[in-house]
């Protein structure tokens, strides 16, 4: 007989710090795609063409580059503080994005540009919010319960790749598009309110020295990459002088980088993570699951819109059975990995189910119905909620508590950066496979009128409804076609997952220190005394 675990005995506690975690976690996924629908309407305000994909870019670049810092700096100097101050970071970048262009910031002239500078704002925050929440679960509760939370995180991660399209349509259509950023300010005020009165976390005690020229050399690498993902293929050739002088540029300032880490007291990024077998695999495993899914998935709007005819917001509805089998299998899989302690099988079943669902995507035509687009998807979500979570929980496991946000930064920075590299990679398959279809079923004037180097985004779906039906049912085939070869190289790169994953060790996860019954009652004090939440 034991007395109660540390885990259990606070877990109303936790559970009540989880609700503010939860709300952070949402804010940082959920800000992006809920933006995606008020784009066109911001574009006609401030007649912002030529720029509008920097509001986009310029949050993931944010939160790219500052995800790693984020997790070192928490670990050197206390992860509430910083997670807190993240938080703070956040809702001043969307109160500025949503005023901006307002008379008070001098009207709307230059509105896309300051829009564009607050969203990196947004961004720089939204980075300490991903890695911060999964850090402060890892110090929150043993390993051995991790599994449990973390597959709750997961199921709001699902969440908000529905609730974001549709939440976005509400406002686009009934409110200011200025509401998708103000929209914060409630919901992370009572984020920050539970956290700073309900979150007390463990102290470590280590010296306070930033490694400030790895963190810019990192910085600099970071930003020349997204750079090349984000214009290779669409503002400059993949060929042209612009795209090889950042990959110079990123080439330089990664090499440089690591020389730097090799020496550094406190790395942004300790290189010596990557010694551990467990850690390398798994980070590899978050690049291709990053790479596949990320990569993939946003043409999943673009076939449900175009070919099967859906509202914005309609497409939004149709990702649900995406959302309910990675909520579902998140959540059990959690729990699963709780009660028996093994986690190594998890990987290895997500990765064979998310190819068996890119496999069913490349089936995908101008004919398939919603239906059989649904149980695709419920197969691809199944083996997402096998996956996002779990590779964490193993990154985690696999490296010592002072390097724990160091080693969450990472995890959610190989992601970010395979999902990067997903959308550039597919975006020119897609393009050059749309333009090659177009052109077999209606020629070299319908492929330049209706491809036009941009794909499916440059013609109009009301046009789309006034074509002869021979030249709708010709473009509407190679969308579908194009589609679905972009999936088939989707399987190309998730088929390598559950391939890394067998090789990972399965380490056991470590539960909450037990107390014997026969333990003395200076024992029992000494215990409950270790067992004690810090102050914060």
């Amino acid at each position: 007989m034991t007395v109660t675990d540390q885990g259990s005995a606070n877990q109303p506690k936790i559970r009540v710090v989880l609700v503010g975690l939860m709300i952070a976690m949402m804010l940082a996924m959920l800000d992006n795609m809920i933006v995606s629908t008020s784009l066109p309407i911001i574009v006609r305000e401030f007649d912002g063409l030529d720029h509008f994909t920097w509001v986009v870019t310029a949050y993931v670049l944010g939160t790219t580059v500052s995800t790693p810092i984020w997790g070192k700096v928490g670990d050197l100097y206390g992860r509430k503080t910083v997670f807190l101050t993240s938080i703070v970071i956040f809702l001043i970048g969307s109160a500025l994005s949503g005023m901006a262009g307002s008379a008070m910031l001098g009207g709307p002239e230059d509105g896309m540009f300051q829009l564009i500078g607050f969203r990196a704002v947004q961004g720089l925050g939204a980075g300490g919010l991903i890695v911060g929440v999964m850090a402060i679960i890892g110090d929150l509760v043993p390993p051995r319960e991790r599994g449990r939370y973390q597959g709750m995180m997961a199921g709001v991660m699902a969440i908000a790749m529905v609730a974001g399209p549709l939440l976005g349509g509400f406002i686009a259509d009934h409110l200011s598009w200025r509401w998708a950023f103000y929209i914060n300010l409630p919901l992370g005020g009572v984020a920050l309110l539970v956290l700073i009165t309900q979150m007390h976390l463990p102290k470590y005690r280590t010296e306070h020295k930033i490694d400030w020229l790895g963190a810019g050399l990192l910085s600099v690498g970071i930003t020349a990459l997204v750079l090349i993902t984000t214009w290779g293929g669409n503002e400059y050739d993949w060929a042209s002088p612009q795209i090889f002088a950042l990959v110079g540029l990123a080439a330089v300032a990664l090499a440089f980088f690591g020389f730097v880490e090799r020496r550094a007291a406190e790395p942004i990024l300790p290189l010596g993570l990557f010694k551990n077998r467990n850690f390398a695999l798994i980070s590899a495993v978050g690049f291709l699951l990053g790479f596949a899914m990320f990569g993939a998935m946003n043409f999943l709007p673009i076939f449900q819109q175009y070919v099967q005819g859906a509202s914005a917001t309609g497409s939004g509805l149709l990702l649900l059975p995406l959302m309910f089998g990675m909520l579902v299998v998140s959540i059990l899989s959690g729990r699963a990995i709780t009660r028996t302690g093994r986690y190594r099988l998890f990987p290895i079943i997500g990765g064979v189910l998310m190819t068996v669902g890119m496999l069913l995507l490349t089936l995908l035509d101008a004919h398939t119905s919603r239906v059989e687009l649904g149980a695709y998807l419920v197969v691809l979500g199944a083996g997402m909620g096998f996956l996002m979570q779990t590779s964490m929980l193993i990154a985690q496991n696999s490296v010592e508590q002072r390097d724990l946000g160091a080693a969450s930064g990472a995890a959610t920075f190989f992601r970010s950066i395979g999902g990067s590299f997903g959308v550039s990679l597919f975006g020119a398959v897609f393009a050059t496979r749309f333009q090659s279809e177009l052109t077999d079923k209606l020629g070299a004037q319908a492929a330049d009128q209706f491809s036009g180097g941009g794909g499916a985004g440059t013609f109009d779906p009301a046009v789309l409804a006034g074509l002869p039906a021979a030249a709708r049912n010709g473009l509407l085939t190679s969308l579908a076609d194009s589609i679905a070869g972009v999936f088939w190289w989707a399987v190309a790169f998730a088929v390598l997952v559950p391939v890394l994953a067998w090789f990972v060790k399965e380490i056991p996860l470590r539960g909450a220190p037990e107390v014997a019954a026969t333990a003395t009652p200076e024992e029992r004090a000494e215990r409950a005394l270790a067992d004690a939440p810090a102050v914060p």
